[in-house]
C-alpha cells in the first residue's frame, strides 16, 4: 500500500464529519428528570419515558435547547425560528421504545462554518475564493457546517464474548440505560476537508469551543464527544464525488487521523487496480491499523420518519435566542488574538493556553499577580511546566516565575520546587530559601569563578577563540560544579562569552 504523501498527489480525498457531543453539564436528560449521570450503578436513572414505556409523555429540557443554539451561534450557524422533532424507528435493545427522538429535514441550527487555519501536510489546496491565504503560508479556510440537530442517546451495550463483541455480534449483551435519553447533538459538515490532517485540525477547534461554552466535557476518551468520517476519492482535477465510506470507532485525534489515512490508501489501491469502492460502514482496528467491514449499504436505510405527536413544534422567539447570545464566553480565537495583543504572546503559546479554558483562566488569574517583565517566564512555566502538576495555586505559580524571572532559580530547579509544594499551601520562596536553592547573581563572585575556571580550562578556552562555541557549555558545567550549584548558570555563561570575547 503507497503512503498517503504519495496517494495525495494522484487523488483528492474529500471527507466530510459527522460530530456527536453528549450536553454532560446538564443537571438530567432531554425528556425526562432522570439525573444525568452514568457512573452512577447501571439503570438507576431510569423512568418511564426514557424506558418508552406506553403513555409516558416527553418533556424537552430547555437548558438542552439553550446549548444548541450557543453550539450554533459559536459557529456561526443560523438559528431556525421553527424546527421540530422526529421519531426515527429502529429495532434494537439500547432504544427500548424502539425509536429515537430526533430532528427532521429543519434542525434548530444550519448552515454555518467554522474556520480553519491549516499548513504544512494539511494546507487547503482548494482554489477557492473563500479560502484565505495568511503571510506565514498558512491558510484559512472556512468548512462549512451543514447543521447541528438535537438528539438522545441510546443505552449503553456491553457485549460479552470474543471478538465479535466488539462489533455487536456475541451472543450475550448487558444493557445500561442510564445513558439512554442524555441530551445528544449532531454537527454535520459538509464535505469541505482534504486531508486526515484537517479532520483532526477540525476536530479539535471544535472541541475547543464547546469546552468554552461549557456545554460538555467533550472527553473522547468516555465516549461524550464521539465522531465518524466519511471519505472518498477522485482524481485531481475531477468535480464529481466517488464513493464513500463511513469510519466508525474514531475516538481519538489519533484514530480520526490514522483510520483515515488508511482508507484513503485503502481506496487508491482498489480503484488503482481496477476495482470499484462499495458504499459501506467500516470499523477501524487501531491495534491492527486497518479498518474492516461491517455492514454494506446499498441503499439508503428506512427509518420511516414522521413527526414526533407528543412534542409539539418549536418557536424560538426572538428573546430567547438574544438570551442564549448574552451567554456566549469569549470563544477560543478571540482569547487568543486577546493573549498576543495584551501580552504579546506567540501564537503557538497562546494557542496552548486558550486550548482549555480552566487553563486560560488560571493563566490569567496568576498574570494578574506578576509585573509585566514577569510575563514571557510565566509564559515558558504555563506551557512548559505547569501541565505537568495537579494542583499548584496560582500564587504558587506567579512565586516561582518571579524567582524564575530574576535568575534566583533554574528551569530545572523551578521543576522540582513545584514538585515540592504541589497540593500544598506551602510557598515557594521559602522552600527555596529552607533548601539552599537560590542562585547567586553576585557579579564578583561568580566572576572570580569564571576567571579560576578559565585558568585551568586554557584548551577549551583556545577551542573557543578558535571558532567551538558549544564548548561553552562545558565552561559554564564547570563554573556551577565549582560554585557547587549555587551560580546562577546564566549569568555564567554571559561572564564566561564576555571574559573570552574580550
Amino acid at each position: 500500500m503507497r503512503r498517503l504523501a504519495d496517494v495525495l498527489e494522484d487523488w483528492e480525498a474529500v471527507i466530510g464529519l459527522e460530530v456527536h457531543t453528549a450536553l454532560t453539564t446538564l443537571e438530567t436528560k432531554m425528556f425526562c428528570g432522570c439525573r444525568l449521570s452514568h457512573d452512577d450503578e447501571p439503570n438507576a436513572n431510569v423512568c418511564p419515558i426514557c424506558l418508552g414505556m406506553p403513555g409516558a409523555l416527553p418533556v424537552p429540557n430547555e437548558k438542552a435547547i439553550e446549548s444548541i443554539v450557543m453550539a450554533g451561534l459559536a459557529t456561526n450557524c443560523e438559528v431556525m425560528r421553527r424546527s421540530m422533532f422526529y421519531r426515527k424507528h429502529y429495532f434494537y435493545p439500547d432504544m427500548a421504545k424502539n425509536f429515537q427522538t430526533t430532528q427532521g429535514p429543519v434542525a434548530f441550527v444550519m448552515h454555518g462554518h467554522l474556520d480553519l487555519e491549516v499548513s504544512g501536510e494539511g494546507a487547503c489546496e482548494r482554489l477557492s475564493a473563500t479560502v484565505d491565504k495568511r503571510p506565514d503560508g498558512s491558510y484559512v479556510a472556512p468548512i462549512r457546517i451543514l447543521r447541528i440537530h438535537m438528539e438522545e442517546d441510546a443505552a449503553k451495550m456491553n457485549h460479552l464474548g470474543g471478538a465479535e463483541g466488539r462489533i455487536g455480534g456475541a451472543s450475550e449483551s448487558l444493557i445500561d440505560y442510564n445513558r439512554c435519553g442524555t441530551p445528544l447533538i449532531e454537527l454535520v459538515t459538509e464535505p469541505d476537508l482534504r486531508t486526515p490532517e484537517e479532520a483532526r485540525l477540525f476536530m479539535e477547534k471544535l472541541r475547543q469551543t464547546f469546552l468554552a461554552l461549557g456545554i460538555s466535557d467533550c472527553s473522547m476518551e468516555k465516549g461524550s464527544m464521539r465522531c465518524d468520517g466519511n471519505v472518498s476519492l477522485r482524481r485531481r482535477g475531477d468535480t464529481h464525488f466517488g464513493t464513500k465510506t463511513e469510519l466508525k470507532n474514531l475516538n481519538s485525534y489519533k484514530s480520526l487521523h490514522d483510520a483515515l489515512a488508511y482508507e484513503i490508501c485503502r481506496q487508491a489501491e482498489v480503484l488503482e487496480e481496477g476495482g470499484a469502492v462499495r458504499q459501506e460502514t467500516r470499523h477501524w482496528e487501531p491495534s491492527r491499523r486497518r479498518t474492516v467491514v461491517m455492514r454494506v449499504k446499498e441503499t439508503a436505510d428506512d427509518y420511516r420518519f414522521f413527526p414526533d405527536p407528543d412534542l409539539a413544534p418549536f418557536d424560538l422567539s426572538d428573546e430567547f435566542i438574544e438570551r442564549c447570545r448574552a451567554r456566549m464566553p469569549e470563544l477560543p480565537d478571540a482569547r487568543r488574538d486577546r493573549y498576543m495583543t495584551t501580552w504579546g504572546l506567540r501564537r503557538l503559546d497562546a494557542e496552548k493556553l486558550v486550548a482549555d479554558p480552566a487553563t486560560a483562566s488560571f493563566f490569567e488569574a496568576v498574570a494578574a499577580q506578576v509585573e509585566p517583565s514577569v510575563m514571557p517566564t510565566l509564559v515558558n512555566v504555563m506551557v512548559n511546566l505547569v501541565p505537568a502538576f495537579a494542583a499548584l495555586s496560582e500564587a504558587q505559580v506567579a512565586s516561582v516565575s518571579g524567582l524564575l524571572a530574576e535568575d534566583a532559580l533554574t528551569f530545572a530547579q523551578a521543576r522540582e520546587v513545584f514538585e515540592l509544594v504541589d497540593g500544598t499551601d506551602a510557598d515557594p520562596v521559602r522552600v527555596v530559601d529552607e533548601r539552599g536553592m537560590r542562585q547567586s547573581t553576585d557579579a564578583d563572585a561568580l566572576g572570580a569563578i569564571v576567571d579560576e575556571v578559565l585558568k585551568r580550562c586554557e584548551s577549551q578556552a583556545q577551542q573557543y577563540h578558535d571558532g567551538n562555541k558549544k564548548v561553552i557549555g562545558f565552561l559554564v558545567g564547570q563554573c556551577m560544579r565549582a560554585s557547587k550549584g549555587s551560580g546562577n548558570p546564566k549569568m555564567f555563561n554571559q561572564l564566561l562569552v564576555r571574559r573570552l570575547e574580550a
